[in-house]
């Protein structure tokens, strides 16, 4: 053992490797700290090659790291009890989606069976009203089968009186039964019967048909929006909105225009993606009738992304529910409470919702960004040119899918979904 080592050593508490303790070149226990070059030294190392150093007695230092190590303990602890929160509060979503699913599948399939119920009922009163007006058409026919029938029988009986009658030799005896023959009484019936063409019932199966294509229209249509709310479900804490226009395109999303809720001066491209105000009306259908608006095909739920591209006076670009008003001065976007509505002109720019205007104090843009979060609440509005300009941000609660629209009024203005990707 190398004694000389452990001359000058004092007592302090037991240590894994004494040696590391010794400073190598005084052969001096290390009791100071130089800061400066973060290291362990001795004093006669802080009155020598370490002069004018930062240094301090180990145990300073020490004490220095011991405050710094219990505020990380406190901060590791302290996020280990959030984390552990955390991880409590998923569990409880994990437990809420699984009920929520649970609780959706039920109910689901007890509307889908109600339904299924209803449509069995209906093709019940459907068969029993055909087996009602089968058996009162064969009644009716079997009745007058009969009297036909009856008639043939007394025909027949007169046929052969007079065949009888006719065949009598003795004159005197045929002239003096022949006026005991009564007449032919007239027939009750037409001499021909008039029977429909051979169609019977089959209108009945026409109407059916129809029907059966009107719920396949439906239920391909209502999907979509069925498939559309449950794929955007989410339990999450929402993302951060999105800062710059490529974090929009995320959400982008291709909005179409539904020929069905056009007004009747308002063309629309073969995309169905722009539509241009017209002298002479288009076709009437499910139409605004007052103003020159559309509503898109899709319904909006969930976050989504579009743009708008606008040429004339003025245009509204909104968002709507589908059971927005269709004529009337309350049609209008952001003239009721089903709508809201930005509206842009060359000099102008305003807001509307419920009849009620904001006024907006910035550059009028030829394209404009719409952004919703319907989970959230949030629709926004931007200036698109060069640089991307938040217009008006609205902070509500949306209590159904929404449907983009778009309002135009002079002839030759357009406005156009735009493509983004």
């Amino acid at each position: 053992m190398d004694v000389a080592a452990f001359k000058k050593h004092k007592l302090v508490e037991p240590s894994k490797n004494l040696q590391e303790n010794i400073c190598s070149r005084h052969d001096e226990v290390m009791k100071m700290f130089c800061r400066t070059d973060q290291k362990c030294i001795c004093y006669l190392c802080s009155v020598d090659e370490h002069r004018g150093h930062d240094t301090v007695s180990a145990a300073a230092e020490r004490t220095e790291r011991q405050r710094e190590l219990e505020e990380s303990q406190q901060q590791i602890q302290q996020r280990i009890q959030d984390r552990e929160k955390e991880v409590k509060l998923l569990q409880q979503e994990v437990e809420a989606i699984n009920h929520s699913a649970d609780q959706t599948v039920k109910d689901s399939e007890k509307i889908f069976t109600e339904t299924i119920r209803l449509i069995q009922k209906r093709s019940c009163d459907v068969k029993q009203q055909i087996r009602s007006q089968q058996q009162t058409e064969v009644s009716r026919v079997k009745d007058l089968q009969e009297e036909l029938e009856q008639e043939i029988t007394e025909l027949k009986r007169r046929d052969a009186e007079l065949k009888q009658l006719s065949l009598t030799e003795d004159h005197s005896q045929f002239l003096l039964n022949y006026p005991s023959l009564p007449p032919l009484s007239e027939s009750t019936h037409s001499s021909s019967i008039n029977v429909r063409p051979l169609r019977y019932f089959e209108d009945v199966t026409a109407a059916v048909s129809e029907l059966r294509d009107k719920l396949q229209d439906i239920l391909r249509e209502e999907w979509t929006n069925i498939s559309l709310t449950v794929t955007h479900v989410d339990v999450l804490l929402p993302e951060p909105e999105p800062k710059s226009r490529v974090d929009f395109f995320k959400y982008s999303l291709q909005i179409t225009l539904d020929p069905n809720t056009a007004h009747r001066r308002l063309l629309l491209s073969e995309e169905n993606r722009m539509m241009t105000v017209m002298e002479k009306p288009q076709s009437d259908s499910d139409r605004f009738t007052d103003y020159g608006e559309a509503l898109s095909k899709e319904s909006l739920t969930g976050r989504c992304y579009w743009e708008v591209e606008w040429k004339g006076y003025f245009v509204y670009v909104a968002v709507a529910y589908k059971n927005i008003s269709r004529s009337g001065d309350e049609s209008g976007f952001g003239f009721n409470d089903k709508s809201w509505a930005l509206y842009c002109s060359q000099d102008n720019l305003f807001f509307f919702h419920n009849s009620i205007q904001t006024s907006i104090s910035a550059p009028v843009s030829s394209r404009v960004g719409v952004y919703l979060d319907h989970r959230a609440g949030v629709l926004s509005f931007y200036s698109i040119s060069e640089s991307m300009t938040l217009l008006h941000r609205v902070q509500t609660t949306f209590t159904q899918p929404l449907h983009a629209g778009l309002l135009i009024d002079h002839v030759g203005e357009t406005a156009e979904f735009c493509k983004l990707w």
